[in-house]
């Protein structure tokens, strides 16, 4: 058995990182109790394995007495003196046993426990080495797929990549290298389980970290933050100092430190805008670039109606409303995007537009521009064809007609040489 025994303790300390020392605590308390249910029941025992080569000793501790009524527990003085001379009534003593007295039972009943308190070590082991890595991005190597699960080897564990967590459109097959954000820790039947994600906002945020060095020192701050895996990703962001510009050091020279993290998200697009606190200026800068004509804002319930042009409306709203929904999220308020609505001018208001037109041709005031119009003579193209006596049939003086009429076709006349 020493062995097994000394491969056990090899194997662990070398693979798994478990301390020999406390290996063979776990296996000296595993026999011990194993074997004191078996046949040494009863029998209170010590033993002691050799980190050095994996040997087992036992002693049975023993009463000494002068009439022995159970010989598991108790010695007779004078077989207890000879094994340690000198010894006294009452007095407990070591009698050094051969371990192959334990029992075959003893024996599978330990190795079954060793078992299960070196699974036991590694869970332990597992949460110790991980515990400071959530939210951190890990690398590692597909093993298997489980039920449209990733099984992930992380080096010292396997960590599991749910279905729900992954990107749709990605496909990895065993032996790619892969990274992820360590998203939790969660305890289970088996013990730990490690879990990762690379749908998860904090993904690309945490990629962000690692590429820009201004999130890194403070420079700037990552304000809010909205992403569909695998299609967009908005970001705002904003600087307290005057000198940099937030959405420039995001992108990075030409685009490089954005093109980085596109890259590892496999083309998903980002948009990254500056952050204002006023939720309307946030609203137009993220609806870019698209431009809002209107912006309604419901404190109360905090709700957003917008109105863009007919032109701008498809890009407001995005394809199967994903830019609509992720400014939402990004601005935290519930958003409704329209068209705007035409308005036509009034009838008075087309008169007075009319009017304001005629006033151009020089020497018409605007009460003969407005009694112009009432006739629908509304520029100095309708003019064709008109005569004086027109005019003054409509209520004009033969010398106002006249003059109009010289006026007008003056103004044609100097619009053509001008043209």
């Amino acid at each position: 058995m020493s062995s097994e025994i000394l491969s056990v303790l090899e194997y662990m300390e070398r693979e798994k990182g478990i301390p020999r020392a406390d290996m063979i605590t776990a296996i000296v308390n595993a026999i011990k109790n194993a074997a004191t249910k078996g046949v040494n029941s009863g029998q209170e025992l010590r033993i002691e394995i050799n980190p050095r080569n994996g040997s087992l000793s036992a002693w049975a501790l023993l009463k000494v007495v002068d009439s022995v009524s159970d010989p598991k527990t108790e010695i007779h003085v004078e077989k207890a003196q000879a094994i340690k001379p000198g010894a006294q009534i009452g007095e407990m003593i070591e009698k050094e046993m051969d371990p192959s007295f334990l029992g075959r039972i003893a024996a599978q009943t330990a190795r079954q426990a060793i078992m299960q308190r070196v699974r036991q070590f590694e869970k332990e082991r597992i949460y110790d080495d991980f515990k400071d890595l959530v939210g951190d991005i890990v690398t590692g190597t597909v093993r298997r797929r489980e039920r449209g699960d990733l099984v992930v080897d992380l080096g010292k564990a396997e960590a599991l990549l749910p279905h729900k967590e992954q990107v749709p459109g990605e496909d990895y097959a065993p032996g790619e290298r892969i990274r992820c954000i360590l998203l939790n820790i969660e305890a289970s039947n088996r013990g730990p389980e490690l879990i990762l994600s690379r749908a998860s906002p904090r993904f690309v945020r945490r990629l962000f970290d690692l590429e820009v060095t201004e999130l890194a020192d403070g420079t700037i701050a990552i304000e809010s933050f909205a992403r569909e895996p695998g299609y967009r990703t908005k970001i705002a962001v904003t600087t307290k100092d005057s000198k940099v510009d937030p959405v420039g050091a995001c992108v990075g020279p030409r685009g490089a430190r954005v093109k980085g993290i596109v890259r590892e998200l496999n083309g998903e697009k980002i948009d990254i805008v500056r952050w204002y606190p006023e939720v309307r200026d946030m609203v137009a800068e993220a609806l870019k670039p698209a431009v809002p004509r209107t912006i309604e804002v419901d404190e109360k319930n905090r709700r957003v109606r917008v109105e863009v042009s007919e032109d701008d409306l498809a890009v407001a709203i995005g394809k199967r409303g994903q830019n609509a929904r992720l400014t939402s999220r990004l601005i935290g308020w519930k958003l409704d995007i329209g068209k705007e609505e035409a308005v036509l001018p009034d009838f008075e208001a087309r008169k007075q537009m009319a009017a304001a037109g005629l006033n151009q041709i020089p020497g018409i005031d605007d009460e003969t521009a407005g009694r112009l119009v009432n006739l629908g003579l509304i520029s100095s193209e309708a003019f064709l064809g008109v005569e004086a006596d027109d005019l003054v049939d409509a209520g004009f003086t033969s010398e106002e007609a006249a003059d109009i009429i010289a006026k007008v076709h003056a103004f044609i006349q100097s619009q053509k040489i001008s043209s």
